[in-house]
């Protein structure tokens, strides 16, 4: 058997996804996913550190394919504009047709608290990465701080309601959905309770 097949990442990956459903994620052994794989546990380790990092080996990709997409939006994009542009690129070319690996990839992490954590640490690496995207195009402190915030938030909530949804609908329709009712709730004035003096 070789060692160094093209697709044995992807093995690895669907053999691990499949009994961490079967048997639940902290009863599944690495020696049990390369056995299903048909591969060795010295190939496993040549794509991923630990069981956990098959779920989240994406992540090391996320700040470059997030500054990429960033700097390619048109100039004259608001904030706003460059949220809506950046998430619909990258649903259209990194999500597209995934919901349903999406679906068992959140009833996987969904199910351990470790998991739960590593997936908050996640999202703290996507925001750390659109807020140095929004400040490379000029933004002060403060607008790429929001900015980052806002846009992560409309792509996780915009992914939970794909994933809920069973009809598969786009998650770009979605994406546009969630990102319009955001500026609709924007809109509406600001009435901020006054401060009680003492």
């Amino acid at each position: 058997m070789g060692r160094w097949m093209p697709e044995a990442g992807e093995r690895l990956e669907r053999a691990a996804f499949e009994l961490f459903l079967e048997h639940g994620f902290a009863e599944t052994t690495v020696p049990q996913i390369t056995a299903r794989a048909g591969l060795t546990t010295r190939t496993f380790f040549r794509y991923f550190s630990d069981k956990r990092e098959v779920l989240f080996s994406f992540d090391e990709q996320l700040p470059h394919i997030i500054a990429e997409v960033m700097a390619e939006a048109p100039p004259e994009l608001t904030p706003l504009a460059i949220i809506g542009h950046s998430l619909d690129t990258i649903a259209t070319n990194q999500l597209a047709g995934q919901q349903h690996y999406l679906r068992a990839h959140r009833a996987i992490v969904e199910s351990d608290d470790g998991l739960r954590e590593r997936a908050l640490r996640k999202q703290a690496i996507m925001i750390e990465a659109v807020e140095t995207g929004f400040r490379e195009r000029g933004l002060d402190e403060l607008t790429a701080r929001l900015s980052a915030r806002l846009a992560v938030t409309v792509f996780s909530v915009s992914v939970e309601r794909c994933l809920d949804l069973n009809d598969d609908q786009p998650l770009t329709e979605i994406l546009h959905d969630t990102l319009g009712r955001l500026v609709a709730l924007a809109s509406e004035p600001a009435i901020l309770p006054e401060v009680r003096r003492l």
